[in-house]
């Protein structure tokens, strides 16, 4: 069965905004499935409502909407193109549950749409538990019993029949929302009274815990002629228990004896031949470790996070080939992209081990629950490839960015052994760290094994590393060990520390004697076939398979694991950047080590280098291939910072030049360059110790904002009040992040919030667009809601914020991408806040609402061609469009327990929606249904506000009560809202009646928005105003901890609104 030629026009739906749960993975497979659907010729017509990514470029499909993921809009798109055909099984569960809504809406049959893929009925047979359970009994697949519960007494009598301990899961949710594992009645009645109400069908299945079994994934795929092919299988270092996104997972399989193998293979091609999926599948197994027995977990029918990291670690893209057999295709005609002589029935085969690491959130939420579950919490993942398990596990480790090199950790260093072994017992992200602590006093593996469940095989692969330690210790400088040692992945950086030489000197030593990595390639079939793909990964061997070539060349440093503050955007602008070389005629390097993302497919760049972001790692490979030089400004934070170590060794940075990078981070060189420009900025000072900060704030006087220096995304940003407070903003601050680095202290000046993004050649400037915030100045620019052209800027400020952006540009020599933020008070003063001399977070948001290619215009000025000689106007701002466009940001508060929702100066969004139309409140409706924030004509809201806030409440509240909403509120906002004749609700507040009060309003559903604000910054977690805002995320409820923010939904309501006034109010 060859291609269909019948349809012609295919609709793709992306997965929406980013979230814990589902990330950048869903960018990958989506941009690979409109690529691999265009290459056969067909129309593409994409929908997705996220700015941040490659997917929503104009150039991946014929046509690209970027509209909320939502029945209404989709609806008008197919009415607008007519499509023959849909395909969601590459959009994540967003995607998913989008194409369910459509079909069942009748939309897709009254236009004569099919689904492509995987059909509704094997989708609804793998989604829906039911379904799933009875078709697991008909084919004789264990699955633990377990029951769907409509209600929380339901779930208990149940419980009392199979007892504890049990699982909860919500039917149709992503990365396990609102699960759990319950080991009584109380921890079963909360888990599951809050699972129904996030799931959107309302039911659960409860079912018995296997938590202690291994956890096997069988990454497969089967075409509509019934071939079906395991792609790859992947363990779980962490036994069930720990969500397969979180947990640390190796591939292939490193504990399984061949009949357990073979057992789960079989297992897993049988369920997706009975499922009839077409397409890529996610097969999650659990194996007893004493037995033969198994049971079958779940399958996700569709392209899952799994298949990101299989396609990586194997080299086979999934979700290109997934595109083809949904067009009718198979397996057996199609060519294996990467040996371009095999075909892609072919399973891979793979002589290597890659390790994939979770990276987590908890260094922005230091009070955050890190215990982990069923329920995902990592923003991003780390991947790693080498030859044996250590030297695999040990790069992964210090690929993940956290100031860590090695596994080990002072703060675990510094337990007693007692308090280890209670910690060993906790299922957090620290864990991995603890086991190897333990080891190394000499604790029984025995007792580890039985407290974790961890496999022996890993704990001895552990003990193995601290083996080396031991050896190293004892033999310093010696080249025999040096070489053993770096065989098994250890970091120049760990060594240089354990024998007192510089790292440098590690590397010198290392080079003279002939100690140097080689790369080997990964190319899916274990050197069985020719191959050539252009993508490595080092390792101590003999054979180097990657051949330096005469041309020249450029090396583009990646951004690393996606976290809060550092985006996919990131990644986003390093594709442009490598595109726009190769089109320029260079040899593209790139060199990064996230599976998740668009940068690291095989097929974006010239060579692919799988690889750490440490300056080690790197250093290895511009030795090898000897560029021109490097570009580090498209990487984000990561890639600027090892600009210096760099430059240090030789290597030339393209673009903005060290030292003008340093003129913007270095706050001394940037207060002194912004005053011989005669550019204000708020008054401020940096201090070291604790007693000169506090100088400092009371010549300044309060309230200032302080934060560290060399940071990313507002980490550990805080606005203080008082000295008491800025004391323990120090105390804590310090020891966290910069030992080194000072902590800024400044004025906090009450005001708009504008930010621009802009080219510069060295020379001239041209800046695409002025960007102006919602939220006042406070928010970080990441959490606030960002709205282009300016609505409410004069012409005088735009005039002065781009005269001052064209003399920074200027004045800092920059040669690429910057990112200026400015405050504008109420007498129009100008100041500009910082300047990031890289891409920023908005690069992509604002490229695309311009149609300016920012990333690709600064690479061509980083190769040395001017703005002039592109076309560009010079030193001006683009003429501003007609479409209003507002960025939504989006928060991951219900997967993350005991965060506080409040926005302040530091990150906390994971990702952000986009909303475009012709007057700012369509377009801010749309942002906000896109972004996930319900945007009901009637219903009620909750005020508790500060006393400082109360007239502003007041306001509010009056405009939506002229609206037809219900007004609730505590009693202090009550009565001032009553005294101005406002009818108003009570609230009982938690304090006053724990049982029956605030929080059972909102969990009942009775309350649509929360508007609640802060009394000055005591950050204490047990107030009323914070268990508010949780249970309102919980709950998925609407918290707005600015005014700002309800201003503007307040525009929104009152232009979709009808008001009643008397005429004899009209007579006044």
């Amino acid at each position: 069965m060859t291609k269909r030629t019948d349809i012609h026009k295919i609709l793709v739906i992306g997965s929406g905004p980013i979230v814990i749960g589902q990330a950048a993975e869903f960018d990958y497979a989506g941009s690979q499935a409109c690529q691999a659907l265009r290459e056969e010729g067909y129309e593409v017509v994409l929908i997705n409502s996220n700015p941040a990514t490659i997917m929503t470029d104009t150039a991946i499909a014929d046509r690209v909407y970027i509209e909320p993921l939502t029945l209404d809009f989709a609806s008008r798109i197919i009415y607008k193109e007519r499509p023959d055909a849909v395909l969601g099984s590459l959009g994540g569960q967003t995607g998913l549950n989008l194409v369910v809504e459509l079909a069942n809406s009748g939309i897709l049959e009254e236009y004569g749409v099919e689904i492509l893929g995987t059909d509704l009925e094997a989708i609804n047979k793998a989604e829906d538990r039911e379904l799933f359970r009875d078709l697991m009994k008909e084919i004789k697949e264990p699955v633990p019993e377990s029951d769907i519960v409509h209600t929380v007494e339901e779930a208990v009598a149940f419980a009392n029949t199979i007892g504890y301990p049990l699982v909860v899961r919500p039917a149709y949710t992503l990365g396990g929302t609102g699960g759990g594992f319950a080991d009584n009645e109380e921890e079963l009645r909360s888990i599951a009274a809050n699972g129904l109400k996030i799931s959107p069908v309302h039911q659960c299945l409860i079912e018995r815990s296997i938590a202690g079994y291994k956890e096997i994934e069988y990454e497969v795929m089967r075409d509509a002629n019934d071939n079906a092919i395991v792609v790859c299988n992947m363990e779980n270092i962490d036994p069930v228990g720990i969500h397969t996104g979180d947990s640390m997972v190796v591939a292939p399989v490193q504990t399984l004896s061949d009949r357990e193998h073979q057992m789960l293979r079989n297992a897993s091609l049988k369920i997706i031949r009975a499922l009839k999926i077409c397409g890529g599948c996610n097969v999650q197994l659990a194996l007893d470790p004493n037995s033969f027995n198994y049971y079958v977990i779940e399958v996700n029918p569709r392209v899952s996070r799994s298949s990101a990291l299989a396609s990586k670690a194997t080299g086979y893209p999934i979700a290109k080939l997934a595109a083809k057999i949904a067009v009718g295709m198979t397996l057996d005609e199609i060519i294996n992209p990467i040996t371009k002589t095999s075909y892609a029935c072919f399973e891979p085969a793979i002589d290597y081990i890659v390790t994939k690491l979770a990276r987590f959130p908890f260094d922005k939420f230091p009070n955050a629950d890190r215990r982990l579950g069923t329920q995902m919490k990592a923003t991003g993942e780390v991947m790693s490839i080498g030859r044996c398990f250590e030297e695999s596990f040990l790069k992964a480790v210090r690929s993940l960015e956290m100031k860590c090199d090695h596994i080990e950790n002072s703060e675990i260093a510094a337990l007693s052994e007692e308090e280890l072994w209670e910690r060993v017992a906790v299922k957090d992200d620290l864990r991995m760290f603890t086991v190897a602590e333990l080891l190394r006093r000499g604790g029984d593996p025995a007792r580890i094994h039985a407290i974790t469940m961890i496999d022996d095989f890993f704990l001895e692969k552990f003990r193995h590393i601290l083996a080396l330690e031991e050896e190293m210790k004892a033999h310093p400088q010696d080249l025999q060990v040096l070489r053993k040692i770096k065989q098994y992945g250890f970091a120049d950086s760990y060594i240089a520390r354990q024998w007192n030489m510089s790292e440098r000197a590690v590397y010198e030593l290392r080079k003279e004697n002939g100690i140097v990595p080689v790369y080997k390639m990964v190319d899916t079939c274990a050197a069985e076939f020719e191959s050539a793909t252009p993508y490595y990964y080092s390792t101590y061997e003999q054979e180097n398979e990657s051949v330096r070539s005469d041309r020249r060349k450029v090396i583009v440093l990646g951004s690393g694991p996606i976290r809060i503050g550092q985006g996919v955007e990131f990644d986003y602008a390093t594709v442009h950047c490598v595109m726009t070389l190769r089109e320029a005629g260079y040899e593209a390097i790139v060199i990064n080590n996230n599976p998740e993302t668009v940068s690291t497919d095989f097929s974006i760049s010239d060579k692919l280098y799988f690889e750490p972001l440490t300056i080690e790692d790197v250093m290895h490979i511009v030795d090898l291939e000897q560029p021109m030089g490097v570009i580090v400004q498209f990487g984000g934070q990561t890639a600027i910072n090892l600009a210096d170590k760099l430059v240090e060794r030789g290597v030339k940075i393209l673009g903005t030049s060290l030292e003008d990078i340093d003129r913007a981070e270095d706050r001394h060189e940037f207060e002194r360059m912004l005053h011989k420009l005669e550019i204000p900025q708020p008054k401020g000072e940096t201090a070291v110790e604790v007693e000169e900060a506090v100088k400092i704030a009371n010549r300044i006087g309060y309230p200032v904002l302080v934060r560290p220096s060399y940071v990313l995304g507002g980490r550990a940003m805080e606005i203080v009040h008082n000295d008491d407070d800025l004391r323990v903003y120090m105390a804590t601050a310090v020891k966290e992040i910069s030992h080194d680095a000072p902590i800024l202290v400044d004025k906090y000046i009450v005001g708009k919030e504008c930010e621009i993004d802009a080219i510069a050649d060295g020379e001239h400037v041209f800046i695409p667009g002025i960007m102006e915030h919602i939220e006042r100045a406070g928010v970080h620019s990441g959490d606030s809601f960002s709205v282009y052209p300016a609505p409410t800027l004069s012409e005088k400020v735009k005039e002065t914020i781009a005269d001052y952006a064209i003399r920074i540009g200027k004045g800092f020599h920059f040669i690429g991408l910057y990112n200026i933020q400015f405050i504008v008070d109420k007498d129009e003063n100008v100041y500009v806040l910082e300047v990031n001399p890289r891409s920023s977070r908005t690069v992509p948001f604002l490229s695309k609402i311009t149609s300016v290619p920012m990333s690709h215009i600064a690479t061509m000025c980083v190769l040395g061609h001017s703005l002039k000689e592109q076309g560009y106007p010079l030193d001006r701002v683009k003429e501003e469009e007609d479409r209003v466009f507002v960025k939504a940001p989006v928060f991951s508060f219900a997967k993350l327990r005991s965060v506080d929702t409040t926005l302040g100066p530091e990150m906390k969004s994971t990702g952000e929606a986009l909303g475009g139309d012709v007057t700012l409140e369509k377009a801010l409706h749309k942002a906000l249904i896109a972004s996930g924030v319900k945007v009901p004509m009637q219903g009620n809201v909750l005020i508790t506000v500060a006393d400082r806030d109360k007239q502003e409440a007041l306001n509010i509240a009056k405009r939506f009560f002229d609206c037809g909403y219900g007004i609730y509120a505590t009693n202090g906002t009550a009565k001032y809202l009553r005294a101005h004749g406002i009818y108003v609700h009570d609230a009982i507040k938690i304090s006053e009646n724990p049982d029956k009060n605030i929080l059972n309003l909102i969990r009942m559903g009775r309350i649509n928005y929360v508007i609640n604000t802060m009394e000055g910054t005591h950050k204490t977690t047990s107030n009323d105003g914070f268990l508010i805002r949780r249970v309102s995320a919980e709950n998925s409820i609407s918290c707005f901890t600015s005014l700002d923010t309800a201003y503007a939904i307040l525009r929104v309501v009152e232009s979709m609104s009808y008001t009643t006034i008397s005429m004899n109010e009209l007579e006044h």
